[in-house]
């Protein structure tokens, strides 16, 4: 799930993708067909470069198993996120993890997370951490570009997870991305 999205420097970074053809950069004008153009050649040639002053930010709620594949991007900076270690012990368990985990290890995980709570050692707190399936999704706050999610786009939009397909056409859904490159 992707929420509370905002984006940032559409204009200015438009404007900013004439630079290289201008003597003073005061000349540089706002030309979305320039800027469609640049943002469709080749992906790694360089001309795209201006999308890195499209700057995304987004919540994310995803399972634990596509967290990282995401962090592999390296422009791509979470700035906040739940934390298993914090509040394990204190989430709705069943609703935080998705469709596809088994409702046996959900019971299982439940019972290590009430002995816990029943009896804070650290062998508990082991066994409850240790204990989460990777359906079990956690929310993030991150911040990347245009640039990146061109790059992630490229790269997942045929992967065998469903986040990631959905991750994909989020991405689609941008208007900064139907009006460069649609």
């Amino acid at each position: 799930m992707i929420t509370n999205v905002e984006i940032f420097g559409v204009e200015k970074t438009i404007v900013a993708s004439g630079y290289p053809k201008v003597i003073d950069i005061k000349e540089a004008t706002y030309s979305l067909d320039r800027a469609k153009k640049l943002s469709s050649c080749k992906h790694g040639t360089g001309h795209d470069n201006f999308l890195k002053g499209i700057i995304v930010q987004a919540d994310i709620t995803a399972p634990l198993y596509w967290w990282p594949q995401f962090q592999r991007y390296n422009f791509v900076d979470i700035i906040s996120s739940q934390s298993k270690m914090h509040c394990l012990h204190k989430f709705k368990f069943d609703v935080m993890c998705n469709e596809y985990v088994d409702k046996r290890i959900i019971e299982i995980a439940k019972e290590h997370i009430a002995n816990y709570n029943n009896n804070k050692t650290d062998m508990n707190f082991m066994l409850m951490t240790s204990n989460v399936p990777s359906g079990f999704k956690l929310a993030a706050r991150i911040t990347t570009n245009c640039l990146q999610l061109k790059t992630i786009y490229l790269q997942r939009k045929n992967h065998k997870l469903i986040e990631w397909k959905t991750f994909c056409t989020w991405i689609c859904s941008l208007e900064i991305f139907k009006q460069l490159f649609f």
